[in-house]
């Protein structure tokens, strides 16, 4: 059997004459004339195919039929408003999920105080974390499996993606304690041409991969790569293990491990760049409210670790 559609008006003109009992009072609650409330309820009656009111000169009552459709009606009413609420907390931000892809190496810099800003700014907004290198997050935004990404070392021949830089820091040496060049404060590039290397592999990293091998080149020598590690921890663990030396953002200083010497490293003026990046076509409103945070409230340049001995 087909199910008549029922304007919400007809519900809500039914719902308030149950409560008012009185044409007159359930007109002027509506806001309406009563012929035209009167004209709701027969239209509600045709539908339903039997009197919701008993009218009777001075008292209007419910029949049994308007006793069974009551509770229904309210509950109809009630799920409208709900839903419409719900739509609009979505709508506006304020509510829903966002999932946010970061460069391990960023929970030692940015990525603390912005997830802390924004969740005391939007509350309601469950925040979806995932770990990943740059190259896995730039296609993990391309296939819509996260909304935000944080990375380093943006690509430069992207389109569709958006990038903002949120912070630049310089490089330093990661040493073995026991390599010659720990004793020293400053290390020069050239003097690690004879040193084998621990790097990330291109493949999770191209841009940043390839500033750290640049560098060595532009001082004069080609790294030559002993071991690969995905993430900075692995990779200062393998220098402390004596497996080589490496090149990494300064942040990692605060990568605590005692066999571990981090120096400064000349040329100084080598940086590399944390940004943040999302699809350009995405009007997810919580990827605005994200983007704005970082706008409104950027990064403090982050404290690199113990003091430089």
């Amino acid at each position: 059997m087909e199910r008549p559609e029922i304007p919400l008006p007809q519900l809500h003109a039914f719902v308030v004459l149950a409560e008012e009992l009185h044409f007159g009072h359930a007109a002027a609650r509506l806001g309406i004339a009563q012929p035209p409330l009167s004209q709701q309820i027969r239209r509600l009656e045709d539908k339903v195919g039997h009197a919701l009111f008993s009218r009777e000169p001075g008292r209007v009552t419910l029949t049994p039929a308007g006793r069974e459709l009551l509770p229904a009606a309210r509950q109809a009413l009630t799920d409208l408003a709900d839903g419409l609420a719900a739509a609009r907390a979505v709508g506006s931000g304020r509510v829903g999920r966002l999932k946010i892809g970061f460069a391990a190496s960023l929970a030692l810099t940015v990525l603390p105080r912005l997830l802390r800003t924004f969740r005391q700014r939007f509350p309601g907004v469950h925040l979806d974390i995932h770990e990943m290198t740059t190259a896995p997050q730039i296609a993990a935004l391309h296939n819509n499996t996260i909304d935000i990404g944080l990375l380093r070392e943006p690509p430069t021949d992207e389109t569709e993606l958006g990038f903002k830089t949120v912070l630049s820091e310089p490089f330093v040496v990661v040493l073995p304690t026991t390599h010659p060049l720990a004793a020293q404060r400053t290390v020069q590039l050239v003097q690690l041409a004879d040193s084998p290397f621990v790097l990330l592999p291109r493949v999770v990293g191209p841009q940043l991969h390839d500033q750290i091998t640049g560098l060595c080149t532009a001082a004069g020598f080609t790294p030559q790569v002993a071991q690969h590690a995905v993430e900075w921890q692995t990779v200062c663990a393998l220098v402390e293990a004596g497996l080589g030396v490496s090149l990494a953002p300064a942040s990692i200083r605060r990568i605590r491990l005692k066999g571990v010497a981090f120096r400064r490293i000349e040329p100084s003026t080598a940086r590399t760049r944390v940004a943040v990046a999302w699809r350009k076509n995405d009007h997810n409103p919580l990827v605005t409210h994200l983007l704005a945070t970082v706008s409104q409230d950027p990064p403090e340049r982050p404290s690199t670790g113990p003091a430089w001995s």
